[in-house]
């Protein structure tokens, strides 16, 4: 009963004669968060979200692309004041994706691209989110900074930039080029066989190294001009990948890895994936290896950070310790020396304009904490010397360099506010656009993550960052978030990820509401070392990642705050994928869930091939992928599900969840569900993520609580 309720019944003479048994009834059985409720899923969705943060290889100026509500629109700052200027008019909420941003060498020109779902497969293909009767294009634009006109170039995907200020990208596996000051026409650039899917202009602009893949191979050749042939660097039948321009254009630093196809070794024994770092001279070819990865898992390739330093040696990512770390290779001796040294990753990694320094985001500080935070680190390459540039409560990301004093500018967030641009100049630090986040967005109302760990049954420890609105009943309903990916980390404030940013804004809802959601960082997930990152049986080959989602709801269920029979799940992605899994096996514990565009039938993992050889274990492994599936367990399924998907879906097709709906319907269960005619995986669309994310509290309220 509420006062305005009292009031009535007060104003007509009926309180006193108002039973006090139905009095006390109505109040205590009243949904408890009815009054309670201080924001809206809207308004905590309108968080700001940059993305795409670049920095120009000359003067002190910076660019950015902003999501502010669905539209998407590029800014640029330049130093001293560094005073944010919109230089975009794109004004709807469209689905229109803005990526690939970078400045021409000569800083007076920016580039991208407008269009297409670079987060998934089929990614230069358009995309349709408002469902229009003519497809959206993918173009890449630019910009003249000094006019300030934006102008679209082509139908194209992939730019890449050269000294001036020349702009190429690839189209149907080969190069092309335009000149940014000319107003002619892109132009096929060569020709060769196989895909060229990787290209980098010289330091000059003068030449460039591209990868070419053949299928069973790959060759990395340098193109000078029209009337020279292609130069083939070390031929082999190898697949030769990220080729690299030393600072004086003398030397290419590429990786090699492994090509053909081998012998048909048992699938569920994990295998080292072999990689090494060749150099060869750029005049005639000459090439030799300068290092070999570690024969070990730690030590497999992982599409490492891979440069040049300003010293003529290079630096590159490996795992071979544990954890994603930064080091050196001297290219005299070959040794490396490691440069991130201690129980944390790096990501996100830089070097300044002349080579001469890192900067990177890593999960490490003085607080334990820390480990589900990002801060700022930087190296100086020829010292070696590592200093820590942000600390505390925030998460910082997306670092890059600016000029050449050593000021930076990076993603920061706090538990609380959503993700702005900082500027620090190695004194002050400056955020801007505050003016940008919405009067009505609930900033003040969120509540701050507390960290927790619990051990599953195999001993791992697992983080999870834990969701609680102060005060309420004594027993409330709890909520388990599985993040997608997998190989994802959600922290102790907002991710630098705009799909994650989406699933925190959620999270808070779901806290205001009146629930208890523990967002848990499950086996397979980054942050937390190799071997939590990799582990032996996970997905497909045994799901082993799934006791951690299990333990998570056993963790919320055992709370003192906490009704135990009142726990749900709900994920996207690989968190549908364990959601339906939990949903599946144990109903009993999961009450209730939301699937929003997860994997249900693992069972086609491992395609039977046509030849005499095959791999001695995989029946065994065909049968282990079939138990890891969801829909192995369909007939112990009896929790109220709702299924989510886009139907322009491109990481986990649509017909994942068409096929499980229509085993549902042919065993008679119930089931909801929402088709999203036209949008991706992402929600590139603002209005279609809000209508998805008010769908899955109203499921889980109406379950759990109403």
């Amino acid at each position: 009963m509420n006062n305005k309720t009292m009031r009535f019944l007060a104003k007509q003479n009926t309180i006193s004669h108002f039973p006090i048994y139905l009095l006390l009834f109505t109040i205590y059985f009243q949904p408890f968060n009815l009054h309670s409720q201080s924001f809206t899923m809207e308004q905590v969705g309108k968080f700001s979200f940059p993305s795409e943060l670049t920095s120009s290889p000359s003067g002190e100026k910076l660019a950015w692309a902003m999501n502010e509500q669905g539209k998407r629109n590029i800014y640029y700052a330049e130093g001293p004041t560094f005073e944010p200027k919109q230089l975009t008019e794109f004004n709807e909420d469209d689905g229109q994706e803005i990526s690939s941003l970078q400045f021409t060498p000569d800083g007076k020109w920016l580039v991208f691209v407008r269009g297409g779902d670079h987060g998934g497969g089929n990614s230069s293909s358009t995309v349709n989110a408002q469902n229009l009767p003519e497809l959206p294009k993918v173009e890449i634009w630019k910009i003249n900074l000094a006019e300030g006109k934006t102008e679209a170039i082509t139908k194209a995907d992939d730019p890449f930039v050269g000294s001036p200020h020349q702009l190429g990208y690839l189209k149907g596996g080969q190069v092309w080029t335009v000149d940014m000051e000319s107003s002619s026409n892109p132009s096929q650039l060569f020709e060769v066989k196989g895909n060229v899917n990787y290209a980098q202009y010289s330091p000059d602009g003068s030449k460039l190294a591209f990868v070419s893949n053949r299928g069973s191979h790959s060759l990395v050749g340098i193109y000078r001009d029209d009337s020279t042939s292609i130069q083939w660097i070390a031929p082999s039948f190898h697949r030769d990948a990220l080729p690299q321009w030393s600072p004086d254009g003398n030397q290419i630093a590429f990786i090699r890895l492994q090509g053909g196809k081998g012998a048909a070794f048992p699938v569920l024994a994990p295998t080292h994936t072999p990689w090494e770092i060749w150099v060869a001279d750029a005049t005639d070819g000459t090439a030799k290896k300068l290092w070999k990865a570690p024969e070990t898992l730690r030590g497999s390739y992982a599409y490492p950070f891979f440069s040049f330093s300003a010293d003529g040696n290079l630096v590159f990512q490996s795992y071979e310790d544990g954890w994603q770390h930064l080091y050196s290779l001297d290219i005299a001796s070959g040794k490396t020396t490691l440069l991130t040294p201690g129980d944390y990753m790096v990501e996100q990694i830089k070097m300044n304009s002349d080579k001469s320094k890192l900067i990177f985001s890593g999960n490490t500080g003085p607080q334990p904490q820390d480990l589900d935070r990002r801060h700022i680190g930087t190296i100086d390459i020829s010292s070696k010397q590592l200093t820590w540039e942000t600390s505390g409560e925030g998460i910082e990301a997306y670092p890059v360099w600016i000029g050449k004093e050593g000021a930076t500018a990076y993603f920061s967030a706090t538990a609380q506010r959503s993700h702005l641009i900082a500027v620090n100049d190695g004194a002050n630090t400056k955020l801007l656009q505050e003016s940008i986040i919405p009067a009505d967005f609930p900033q003040a109302s969120l509540v701050v993550p507390k960290q927790v760990k619990f051990t599953a049954p195999d001993g791992t420890t697992v983080y999870g960052q834990l969701f609680e609105k102060e005060g309420g009943p004594n027993k409330k309903p709890g909520i388990i978030f599985a993040h997608g990916g997998p190989q994802r980390q959600m922290l102790l404030g907002w991710s630098y990820m705009d799909y994650y940013s989406n699933t925190y804004a959620l999270n808070q809802y779901l806290a205001e509401l009146g629930f208890v959601v523990l967002s848990v960082n499950y086996r397979l997930g980054i942050g937390y070392g190799y071997e939590f990152h990799r582990p032996a049986n996970g997905y497909y080959q045994g799901a082993v990642e799934y006791q951690d989602i299990k333990s998570g709801g056993e963790f919320l269920a055992a709370l003192p705050q906490v009704d135990a029979d009142r726990i749900g799940i709900y994920g996207g992605s690989y968190g549908g994928y364990l959601t339906a899994l939990a949903l599946a096996r144990d109903s009993d514990l999961f009450k209730v869930g939301v699937d929003i565009h997860g994997v249900h039938d693992l069972d086609g993992r491992y395609d039977l091939p046509e030849t005499y050889e095959v791999a001695p274990d995989l029946d065994k492994a065909k049968k282990i992928a079939w138990e890891s599936s969801p829909i192995a367990d369909l007939e112990t399924w009896t929790s109220p599900v709702l299924f989510i998907h886009a139907d322009d879906d491109r990481n986990v097709s649509v017909s994942q969840t068409a096929d499980l709906i229509r085993r549902f319907e042919e065993l008679g269960k119930p089931y909801q569900s929402i088709l999203i005619p036209g949008d991706t995986h992402h929600w590139m669309k603002w209005s279609n993520m809000i209508k998805v994310d008010q769908a899955t509290a109203d499921f889980l309220k109406k379950y759990l609580m109403d």
